[in-house]
């Protein structure tokens, strides 16, 4: 009798693909033996094949894992620096500097150790680059485009795919010269025409916020830039619009949880929190595309309701509006296509939901700080006025705020800014390539860059002895300093009188203007600087010493003074001074 394996042809074909008789025979049950065997040994083999391909694949990519740490270790060892105090870094020391402790004045002590360039690894696997000298700062910061994984995360997590805010800079070069264009060009126009709109509107609002009891400075910048910001962007629909209260609650709710948040590697969908955020992120979406329905529903009314039968974007153009959604600007800015993006629920969305997210964000901290700063020196808001009323006064269109000649505006407004930052550290990395700096150190990819605005900005071998005090006057050339000598500084080395603005500072205006000197983008990084450098830091700087033309022309801003009796803050030797959070008071100016 001939086997089984002898009668039964092995492959695979014969034995998914045939076909069953009517009573099994001797013959049929060995092949039925044969071919159950057959499968079993073709899936051990075929699972066997899959393992041993995971093990290869995973082994590849920890083997390439360890050896970009081993580089980053080795070039790591290269950047002078202090030692690691364990395994782990410093990140137990970066914990109490969080709770308390001054950062910037460590990265000071050891940048007067190390040099322009200091390391400090945040782990095994973290590597922290600080870079202080001026020259240093340039080369890094037009060599380094990218921006740290956890930003792209934490946009993605709130406002969904983005293509604005990725962390490679190859990937959103092109949206940001779009965005630059729209800004920095008809949006820049139309800026200094919504200004004296929104200062109307907001104080017809502060009767209502005193009434709540939150008029603290703070709350107050938080408020003017969300009105300025959304009225030029969306038009006049936006002061109007019912839910703008909300969705300033909802945004600034986002950004205090963003990058908690997206600091987790995997979502942490187990915790009620993420939950309850993300929900927040939803309603943000859904009133980003409220608004702009209600800006196309409010324009489409207004020009049903005209004979003029002029088109829309020509008629806005005409009436001074500032709607976003207008032909001419939606080819040019982050939407091409106005429907798709009411549909959409990421994309699109997400980039108008995160310009008008970081550009109220940055607004609301310089305008906190200018009206601090103003608050606290009366002296300094007189000569703005002085200015205002001498530049308005010679002015074809009173309407019209001429900004751009009033320097001493805007040297205060670029002073503020120089002393607070947005933030302490700019932060860079370069994702995919190392770093070659000329003085032939390599900062490998992968490590964060910071560049501590702090210690540039308060440097005295770049801006004087006085760089850790308020001088709006350091802009100016040292000829018109020394005919306007004063500097504001400390309450008890402050002539008041020598500060008071009058007719006679101003009478020479084209030797002011010849004599103002817009600050180095090499030394004033509070808007950053190289490839990454803000595209709105025009935009932001004219539209809002526009609104504060429109705001010192009609009311003084004046601080309520603490317990102590003295609001305003002191200077340290290596810090940039801190401002309180106080409270402020609108008066009316008495023109008479």
């Amino acid at each position: 009798m001939e086997s089984c394996d002898a009668v039964v042809p092995f492959t695979l074909l014969w034995s998914l693909f045939r076909t069953g008789g009517s009573s099994p025979s001797p013959a049929s049950s060995c092949s039925d033996d044969a071919g159950s065997r057959f499968l079993r040994d073709y899936v051990a083999r075929l699972t066997n094949a899959f393992l041993w391909f995971a093990l290869i694949s995973v082994t590849l990519l920890l083997a390439r894992k360890l050896a970009q740490l081993v580089r980053l270790w080795t070039l790591g060892k290269r950047i002078p620096g202090p030692p690691a105090p364990s395994f782990f870094g410093h990140s137990k020391f970066f914990s109490s500097i969080g709770s308390g402790g001054n950062f910037t004045g460590y990265l000071a002590k050891l940048h007067a150790e190390y040099g322009p360039i200091v390391r400090l690894w945040l782990g095994p696997t973290q590597l922290l680059v600080s870079v202080r000298e001026t020259s240093m700062i340039e080369e890094v910061l037009i060599k380094a485009g990218d921006k740290l994984p956890l930003t792209r995360r934490a946009f993605r997590l709130a406002f969904g795919r983005s293509g604005l805010f990725a962390s490679s800079f190859e990937e959103v070069q092109r949206r940001r010269e779009s965005l630059a264009i729209c800004l920095n060009g008809k949006l820049l126009e139309r800026a200094t025409t919504v200004a004296p709109k929104v200062v109307k509107c907001f104080m017809g609002r502060i009767d209502s916020i005193m009434a709540k009891g939150v008029l603290d400075s703070r709350s107050i910048s938080q408020h003017i830039a969300f009105s300025l910001f959304g009225t030029t962007l969306f038009g006049d629909a936006f002061l109007a619009w019912s839910d703008a209260t909300i969705y300033e609650e909802i945004l600034m709710l986002i950004a205090k949880d963003a990058c908690f948040w997206a600091s987790y590697n995997v979502p942490p969908v187990w915790r009620r929190g993420f939950w309850r955020y993300q929900s927040l992120c939803k309603k943000a979406k859904q009133l980003t595309q409220d608004i702009i329905q209600h800006c196309k529903s409010y324009y489409n009314s207004e020009h049903n309701s005209s004979c003029d039968k002029t088109s829309y974007a020509t008629r806005n153009a005409r009436a001074g509006g500032t709607n976003l959604l207008d032909d001419k600007i939606s080819s040019k800015f982050l939407f091409e296509e106005l429907e798709g993006l009411l549909i959409s629920e990421d994309g699109q969305c997400g980039d108008m939901v995160g310009v008008m997210f970081h550009g109220c964000l940055a607004t609301a901290s310089l305008i906190w700080s200018i009206l601090t700063r103003l608050s606290f020196y009366p002296e300094v808001q007189e000569k703005i006025y002085s200015e205002i009323y001498r530049v308005q006064k010679g002015a074809s269109n009173p309407d019209i705020y001429c900004v751009k000649n009033m320097h001493f505006l805007l040297a205060t407004v670029y002073e503020s800014s120089r002393l607070s930052p947005g933030g302490s550290l700019l932060q860079r990395c370069s994702v995919k390539c190392d770093l070659n700096l000329e003085t032939g150190i390599t900062v490998p990819a992968g490590a964060i860059i910071v560049v501590p605005l702090q210690l540039v900005h308060s440097d005295k071998s770049i801006w004087g002895k006085d760089a850790c005090l308020f001088n709006p006057n350091r802009f100016f050339s040292k000829a018109l300093c020394r005919r306007y000598s004063h500097a504001v500084g400390e309450p008890d080395s402050v002539s008041v009188t020598s500060l008071k603005g009058t007719s006679h500072d101003f009478q020479e205006s084209e030797e002011t203007s010849s004599r103002f000197n817009e600050p180095s983008k090499s030394t004033f990084l509070s808007f950053g600087s190289g490839a990454r450098a803000c595209v709105g830091q025009e935009f932001a700087i004219l539209g809002i010493s526009t609104f504060l033309a429109a705001l010192l022309q009609e009311y003084e801003v004046r601080t309520q003074a603490g317990p102590d009796n003295s609001p305003r803050p002191a200077a340290e030797d290596f810090v940039l001074n801190y401002l309180p959070n106080t409270n402020f008071v609108f008066v009316k100016r008495n023109k008479s």
